[in-house]
């Protein structure tokens, strides 16, 4: 279906009230540097509003959103600044300086809102105009641009575009909650935000065994080196990013809208199946275990093939928990590692046993996290870059515990909520249901073909 989509501005949005003469640095942290040259996080969150005409957009909405949004800045600074690494330096760091600003595009499209925002099939790159271009190049990087798209009649979007080496998605949702409560209750940069809501910007509650930010930046030399073919970098201090494939025109989108019910189905399906296996440990079956086992389980079947093809999976590991003493969960920045399986077979999922096989190795993987699994990174860089070729390597990324249907901005809470750069490699999304009662959607890209067989294979699955 052919849509248009119209750039109404792009204009620059400072932090308000904020003192013009003051710098700040914060330096990247292990755990920002192994995602700093990865693609950027991309999301378009969608809000129904049929009134929302081109007058009211323009001037109701666009300027609320303006105003909560340079008052947000004024309290996460670092988001208008910019990642830049100085040749004097040994790794990048976040700079702002006084006049920073983020790039906030204003746009109109003709496309079908409750296509996108629905959970019916479409095609990946009707999505694509309504995310904003994050500036990226050798010598620096912005932080994160937003992007608010009109539907008249129907709604409006708000894409973000943000660079995963400044934040993770707990601090992504942090800040886009704040900013949405601003708006909400038309707060000034003055109030202080909920304490739930401020972040923490002290990089000292990181603690390491060892100098784990030289560890990682090698590892990034080796893979530099592994993908020219043994050659130096030219530039090691370059903040470009690693190149993403592009998307195809026959990738679609799809969300499975699973009830608390189908969660507790699931649930006690695999209970039911391990009770009466040969295995006697007790399985570990969370939501985010019972969930991501069966999308697994159902992507590997509906890729079909050679049995014996490789096929792994990884998942991403909020540390901040897992940490001795833990991070506070406002702590700005990444503080995720992540858990890796491979290699394993496709047969041992395509059988009528998958899910349950599945479920145990998920389960296994979570039962064994702790604080060691951060200071695993610099290996799992590696290990990520040696998959072997034509291998199924299936990721998750979202979580059910953002609560990011929780962002009223004043206009009700979303209508939908996509996280757009799953399209970059077989990974699906995790978020609480829209209704709060307990059920998640799950977000998968695929090629057209093998989303009709994995959309088959999900419904029969909870039919039976």
């Amino acid at each position: 279906m052919t849509s248009s989509l119209n750039i109404i501005e792009v204009a620059r949005v400072t932090p308000s009230n904020f003192d013009s003469s003051e710098s700040l640095t914060l330096p990247l942290t292990f755990f920002d540097l192994q995602w700093y040259k990865l693609h950027t996080v991309k999301r378009v969150i969608f809000y129904r509003l049929t009134d929302a005409t081109r007058h009211v957009f323009d001037s109701v909405i666009v300027p609320k959103l303006k105003t909560s949004l340079s008052s947000s800045l004024s309290h996460y600074l670092p988001l208008a600044g910019k990642l830049v690494w100085n040749q004097q330096d040994p790794k990048p760091s976040i700079i702002y300086s006084p006049n920073d600003a983020v790039s906030f595009t204003v746009a109109e499209s003709t496309a079908d809102f409750s296509r996108l925002s629905g959970n019916l099939p479409f095609f990946s790159i009707e999505l694509y105009p309504l995310v904003p271009e994050l500036s990226v190049s050798d010598d620096s990087a912005s932080a994160v641009s937003f992007q608010v798209t009109l539907f008249p009649n129907q709604g409006f979007c708000i894409g973000v575009n943000s660079h995963h080496g400044v934040m993770d998605g707990q601090t992504a949702t942090m800040f886009l909650k704040s900013w949405a409560h601003k708006c909400k209750e038309e707060e000034t940069a003055h109030t202080s935000l909920p304490q739930d809501l401020t972040p923490l910007y002290d990089r000292a509650v990181i603690k390491t065994p060892r100098d784990m930010a030289t560890e990682v930046l090698n590892a990034w030399h080796s893979l530099a080196k592994m993908f020219s073919g043994g050659k130096e970098p030219e530039n090691p201090k370059s903040l470009k990013l690693v190149p993403s494939g592009e998307v195809g025109t026959d990738v679609t989108r799809y969300t499975l809208s699973l009830t608390r019910e189908d969660v507790e189905k699931l649930r006690e399906r695999l209970k039911r199946e391990s009770s009466v296996s040969s295995a006697t440990k007790e399985l570990r079956l969370s939501t985010f275990v019972v969930v991501f086992s069966y999308a697994m389980t159902a992507l590997i079947k509906a890729r079909g093939g050679d049995q014996e093809r490789p096929v792994g999976y990884r998942f991403a590991v909020d540390c901040r928990s897992l940490m001795v003493p833990p991070v506070p969960s406002t702590y700005f920045g990444n503080c995720l590692s992540a858990c890796f399986k491979m290699p394993l077979k496709a047969e041992t999922f395509m059988s009528e046993e998958g899910f349950l096989a599945a479920a145990s190795l998920v389960s296994d993987s979570v039962e064994a996290l702790d604080e060691s699994v951060a200071w695993t990174n610099p290996e799992l860089m590696i290990a990520f870059a040696t998959v072997p070729p034509g291998a199924q390597f299936l990721g998750v990324s979202g979580s059910t515990r953002l609560g990011v249907y929780g962002l009223d901005f004043g206009w009700g809470r979303p209508e939908k909520v996509v996280l757009v750069s799953i399209d970059q490699g077989e990974v699906i999304s995790m978020a609480e249901s829209r209704d709060g009662n307990g059920g998640v959607e799950v977000g998968f890209s695929l090629k057209k073909h093998e989303m009709d067989l994995l959309i088959d294979l999900l419904h029969d699955d909870l039919k039976n």
